[in-house]
């Protein structure tokens, strides 16, 4: 029989357990306050003035260097970042068609220009030092990073991080790819316990340096193939996360991806595994992520500690991964997984990703605008489960269609296609799905609607880039609300 205190004692051990990794990692951090060595630059050529760009310039103006910013654009928000970077020191060139000469100790390229641009090629050739802004920023930073990649899912995760952390009284704040720019967290804030970075595969393209304490690749799915080539270029770029890592630091990785992931990487990290089965360090079930807390036989799930996410928007197996993956990594900060558990109880999705819009005499509206890639569209078809009218269309980034048809037969009543990819999906799925070509978000609302019976879901969840059609992702997802709310206000009844 098992002593009644044994559960308590237990706790304890727990307890203890997460309190000496936190002495670790604040001595860890305080070691690399000592060892940290910024290489410092004189002159640097920033090439692209978005928030990177803009991050990257500031952060340089502030150590004193002499910075020039180039950008081939004219829009109305590069002319006010010009205006407002001229004023702080910069040299700005806007509608910029080639390389300013002169000497540069380091140049700094925007995640939205690739290394085969004929920029990055010209500073390439002249052998002025390429570098992107995560890796700038990266270099200047004293605090603890916990880095986020994947194909999708990152933002969520990385939001669910941030905000367990701050459950853990660590001060936290998130950069990257969400949120501001890691170059302008470190040059505000100096003394972060943590740094939540979410890193893209085009961030990743000019690191070499690059060193979070915990990194975490959540999946590799096609993705941005008409940039990166093919999935062997892409699986290297986001495994570049963990290559510059020692003994000391940990690589999460999902089960499925673990093999090609660390084939593809020089780090020299621990890994740690997040998925389905039991044999992943992490895995989700019935609501409830499970992992080996002491010691045990993996197959006995009372030999593990776990935790429920039941009632939470983590409680499916789509978002079930993302809270596994977020316990490992919390784990690994050395922090409970109660304060991941509490930061999912109160979460509240992003925008445009599976946001609950309203229900018209029946029927559901579902906005997953975010979905910018057919993997993406698989997971929210999985997490409605059927009784769907799908609304997809845009900038395919992916060279096959095929790879979701089975998927679409089972859950979808008909797709209406939107943009420029209308006539190749329907090539693609028409012989097993029926498709509408609509043209346009407004008609293809309309149409859905038009036909959508009590019970069934309108879903915005276009598997395709939006720049066809609209600014960006959250611009056609405002779109689809703005219609959804007008039919609510008029409260059609058909």
């Amino acid at each position: 029989m098992t002593p009644a205190f044994l559960p308590e004692v237990s706790g304890w051990v727990v307890m203890l357990r997460f309190a000496l990794r936190g002495k670790e990692l604040k001595k860890r951090r305080s070691s690399s306050k000592k060892v940290l060595n910024v290489k410092k630059y004189t002159t640097a050529l920033v090439l692209g003035l978005g928030i990177s760009g803009e991050a990257a310039a500031r952060l340089m103006l502030a150590e004193g260097a002499r910075v020039t910013v180039i950008d081939s654009r004219n829009s109305a928000d590069v002319v006010e970042r010009a205006m407002n970077l001229r004023k702080a020191g910069a040299d700005v060139v806007t509608e910029c068609k080639d390389v300013p000469g002169g000497n540069f100790d380091v140049c700094i390229i925007s995640p939205g220009l690739s290394l085969d641009s004929g920029w990055a090629m010209e500073v390439k050739k002249r052998r002025i030092d390429l570098i992107s802004e995560l890796e700038l920023g990266a270099s200047r930073c004293v605090s603890e990073v916990l880095a986020i990649t994947g194909t999708n899912g990152k933002s969520t995760m990385a939001k669910l991080c941030e905000e367990a952390l701050i459950c853990s009284d660590s001060c936290t704040e998130i950069a990257g790819n969400y949120g501001p720019a890691l170059c302008d967290v470190v040059r505000r804030k100096q003394e972060l316990d943590w740094i939540v970075v979410e890193v893209s595969s085009f961030q990743l393209e000019a690191v070499s340096a690059f060193r979070p304490r915990v990194g975490v690749v959540l999946n590799i799915q096609p993705d941005h193939l008409d940039r990166h080539g093919d999935m062997d270029v892409y699986t290297g770029l986001k495994s570049r996360i963990f290559g510059a890592m020692d003994e000391s630091d940990v690589g999460i990785v999902f089960e499925n991806d673990m093999e090609k992931v660390s084939a593809a990487t020089t780090g020299k990290n621990r890994w740690v595994s997040f998925g389905l089965s039991t044999e992943a360090d992490y895995r989700y079930r019935d609501g409830c992520v499970y992992w080996q807390e002491i010691s045990g036989n993996r197959s006995s799930d009372q030999a593990n500690t776990h935790i429920s996410f039941a009632g939470t928007v983590f409680d499916n197996e789509v978002m079930g991964l993302t809270a596994a993956a977020a316990v490992a990594a919390v784990h690994e900060c050395g922090k409970s997984a109660c304060a991941v558990r509490d930061a999912a109880q109160r979460f509240e999705s992003l925008p445009h990703r599976m946001c609950e819009l309203g229900n018209v005499c029946g029927a559901r509206f579902v906005d997953d605008s975010k979905a910018t890639n057919l993997a993406a569209l698989g997971a929210a078809l999985k997490m409605v489960g059927g009784g769907v009218r799908l609304i997809a269309g845009g900038i395919i980034k992916e060279r096959g269609l095929h790879g979701v048809r089975e998927l679409l037969a089972r859950t979808t009543r008909k797709i209406y296609l939107i943009g420029e990819s209308a006539d190749k999906m329907e090539a693609a799925w028409g012989d097993v799905i029926e498709c509408e070509k609509c043209g346009y978000l407004e008609n293809a609302v309309a149409s859905a609607w038009n036909d959508a019976i009590q019970s069934e879901v309108i879903l915005l969840s276009p598997g395709c880039a939006s720049f066809d059609q609209f600014k960006d992702f959250n611009d056609r997802g405002n779109q689809f609300e703005a219609l959804v709310k007008n039919l609510v206000q008029e409260k059609v009844v058909k």
